[in-house]
């Protein structure tokens, strides 16, 4: 005698697609970014820097002499305007991702109860947030990883050809060419999770989550330049020792070989300048700087510690879950069970809506 086949167990929703649905108007929206950006980057590097390097051309060549100066000053007006503007707006991502984070994925869950009717269907509140941390920090940092590519790309097509074009060295360049952004983008990310759990408000949430990447990123600028060892160049008193580079310090040089950091008077270029380095008994200047060579360096170790404070802000934040499932469950109500304000505030939102589309 044969078996009644029996129907599958109804498995778990998929958390993934789930999110990506709740979610769909900030996935269009990155989405566009991403292909809008991409499109101002990969045109900066191909026709506005060749137009820009060409009419350089014709500035060097022709403006020197008693002729009339032609040029395209448009085209080189043209590719530095673009070339801010994309910069800029790159460098606006992480501030973006924490907006969204705090305001869109955490607060405003909290603030309506999405989150709690969301742990009724069999998905556990640790594994949920999981998901909701990991596909878009996925989503963003694929993303902005693509674009920093792309933007060191355009940056280099200039390189040599433009002769205002941004050295290496710039502090805009030298964040938007490298993974440092990255770091920065995910640890904003993170950051604003947890600024929306703390409030559990999607408004204020969203006020503070922008100060709080500002101030990590005041903080990268300051640590950055002290993740790798400088190099030091050394001068006499006739001239201040030449540097191309991340200047990190600088200062004058003691009878007895000793440097003395000083940001006044760091070379004799004045009259009053040389009597106060000879009352201080100066032999020289010298200068601490980051060269080319340690470009990587500082941006892999920047970048390093950056995925660190990102790995324990996720933690931090799936201990602050745990802990307030953990509460609510040991008061007597269940971790899973949405609690009926929550779900009347839904139920009564849903039919404003409702009636507002009949009217």
């Amino acid at each position: 005698m044969t078996a009644a086949p029996t129907s599958p167990a109804a498995g778990r929703p998929r958390t993934v697609r789930w999110l990506l649905r709740v979610h769909r108007p900030a996935l269009y929206g990155w989405a566009v970014l991403v292909i809008a950006l991409a499109a101002g980057l990969l045109w900066l590097r191909g026709p506005l820097a060749d137009a820009a390097a060409a009419a350089w051309h014709q500035y060097d060549t022709t403006c020197w002499r008693p002729t009339p100066c032609r040029y395209d000053q448009d085209a080189i007006l043209r590719y530095k305007d673009v070339y801010q503007y994309t910069t800029l707006t790159l460098l606006a991502i992480p501030f973006l991702a924490a907006a969204w984070a705090g305001a869109a994925l955490t607060g405003r869950e909290l603030e309506t109860g999405t989150a709690r009717l969301a742990w009724t269907q069999g998905v556990s509140p640790l594994r949920l947030l999981a998901a909701q941390l990991a596909v878009p920090a996925a989503l963003v940092g694929a993303g902005t990883a693509l674009l920093v590519w792309l933007h060191r790309l355009a940056w280099s097509a200039a390189e040599g050809r433009v002769d205002t074009a941004k050295a290496w060295y710039d502090p805009l360049t030298f964040y938007a060419n490298g993974p440092v952004t990255v770091g920065l983008a995910l640890a904003g990310l993170l950051l604003g999770a947890l600024v929306g759990l703390l409030l559990g408000r999607s408004l204020l949430a969203l006020c503070a989550s922008v100060p709080a990447v500002a101030a990590l990123w005041i903080a990268v600028h300051l640590t950055l330049p002290h993740l790798w060892p400088v190099a030091t160049g050394v001068s006499g008193r006739r001239k201040s020792p030449h540097y191309t580079g991340i200047k990190v310090e600088e200062g004058v040089i003691t009878a007895t070989g000793a440097h003395r950091p000083t940001t006044s008077c760091t070379g004799d270029a004045s009259s009053v300048c040389q009597a106060l380095n000879d009352e201080r008994g100066i032999t020289g200047f010298y200068v601490d700087y980051h060269p080319l060579a340690h470009y990587w360096p500082l941006q892999l170790a920047a970048t390093g510690v950056l995925l660190a404070l990102t790995a324990l802000l996720a933690a931090l934040v799936l201990r602050l879950v745990r802990r307030r499932t953990t509460g609510s469950a040991r008061r007597g109500t269940a971790v899973g069970t949405p609690s009926a304000t929550a779900l009347s505030r839904i139920h009564i939102r849903r039919c404003r809506r409702s009636r507002s589309r009949v009217d």
